[in-house]
């Protein structure tokens, strides 16, 4: 079987795409299911920002990441972001992040903020190279992942640089 490529368009998303964001979340979060209505009314609501990656794979081509977020005044907050497992590796996550900077800057956000579990060492080193730091933690704020609760690590990074 082939890869999705690496040359996945950035798209921005909208109510019509929730049930394909809703499959690539409970794809890559399998232990935090999000269901289509949530997703809909996300981003339907005031200050919301939806992105998908769709790339050709397989003949065809298919949604392989998303990242969810939201806006309120001059702060911007990264609600989930994933990556089908297949297309990791090849810069969609960075691109999904990338988009997004711009399009909060864009719309006048002079702060970016998310929460990223303690334990994933890739998305960490993902956001750290994007400009992100740590700013705080929620001591065992993810208790789906296992047998112990898993710490927070909210991040945060300026965006007048970006």
């Amino acid at each position: 079987m082939r890869k999705p490529s690496s040359d996945a368009r950035i798209l921005t998303a909208g109510a019509l795409d929730a049930p394909v964001i809703a499959a690539l979340q409970n794809d890559v979060f399998r232990d935090e299911p999000w269901p289509a209505s949530d997703i809909a009314n996300l981003v339907q609501g005031p200050g919301a920002l939806a992105l998908l990656a769709a790339g050709r794979a397989y003949g065809e081509v298919m949604p392989v990441g998303y990242l969810l977020a939201r806006l309120a005044a001059d702060e911007a907050e990264i609600l989930s972001l994933g990556v089908l497992a297949d297309a990791r590796r090849q810069g969609l996550g960075a691109r999904l992040l990338a988009e997004f900077l711009a399009k909060a800057q864009t719309r006048g956000a002079g702060r970016a903020y998310l929460e990223v579990a303690a334990d994933n060492a890739a998305a960490i080193a993902l956001y750290r190279d994007a400009g992100f730091e740590e700013v705080g933690r929620r001591a065992g704020y993810y208790t789906s992942r296992g047998p112990a609760p898993v710490d927070a690590l909210v991040l945060s990074r300026d965006l007048s640089f970006a």
